[in-house]
């Protein structure tokens, strides 16, 4: 699984987490943190553009924090999932054509996570499930820095919560590839439900997943040739 930087990102006041998702997360970090004194500081931290680029990957990140004239570094760990929960999550996620969809575009449906929490697939870490350490002299963990890389975190995954699968040891590229090669497997070699009950698409369905699905990963390697400059992709626009 490769990982991924994400750009420097300035949170404010007004540019508060909209997602329930990085609300949930929010909480996680507030139940995380060991006093009211280190959360004002660690979201001063953050607001101020002080929190470097976050480099994401399975079940960490890790991201520098500038404070005066020294850098700080704050890396921290996720609770990854299991190969049953993601297996699970991605016959969940299958279960319904316009779930990835919504996930491409930056939408996590409550309806998904309801399913998974049935399913025995927690999304959203809890405060427990987080850790993070930083190179400044705290006494504790989280120091002020980590609550400030972890306030970021929480933004990031407003803006895309494929961050937070991520995070949780499945990518972008992991869930769609899975998601292709399940489509491409004969219905009849499926089970029709699994111990919980959720039915597997029917045919139709999956006909629209499988377009869909292809239609990202073209659009996926349009944008790859656009990035390099390739002359070839001048008569697509």
């Amino acid at each position: 699984m490769a990982a991924v930087t994400h750009a420097r990102v300035a949170t404010s006041r007004r540019g508060r987490s909209t997602g329930w998702w990085s609300k949930a997360w929010l909480r996680a970090v507030e139940e995380a943190a060991y006093g009211e004194a280190d959360l004002r500081r660690g979201r001063s931290i953050a607001r101020s553009g002080k929190v470097g680029a976050v480099t994401v990957e399975g079940g960490a990140f890790v991201a520098a924090v500038e404070e005066g004239d020294d850098a700080h570094t704050v890396s921290g760990t996720v609770e990854t999932w299991d190969d049953v929960s993601t297996s699970t999550l991605v016959e969940i996620v299958a279960a319904q054509s316009g779930r990835v969809t919504a996930l491409l575009a930056g939408e996590l449906p409550l309806s998904l996570v309801e399913d998974a929490e049935e399913g025995g697939v927690e999304l959203v870490p809890y405060a427990g499930e987080l850790g993070a350490t930083c190179t400044c002299q705290a006494w504790l963990d989280p120091c002020p820095h980590a609550l400030a890389v972890l306030t970021v975190l929480a933004h990031l995954l407003d803006r895309d919560p494929l961050v937070l699968f991520h995070l949780r040891g499945l990518d972008r590229e992991q869930l769609l590839a899975r998601l292709h090669a399940r489509t491409a497997e004969p219905v009849g070699d499926r089970a029709p439900a699994d111990a919980d009950g959720h039915e597997a698409p029917d045919a139709d369905e999956e006909q629209d997943l499988d377009v869909g699905l292809d239609a990202v990963l073209r659009a996926q390697r349009l944008l790859e040739l656009v990035a390099r400059g390739d002359a070839a992709t001048e008569h697509l626009f």
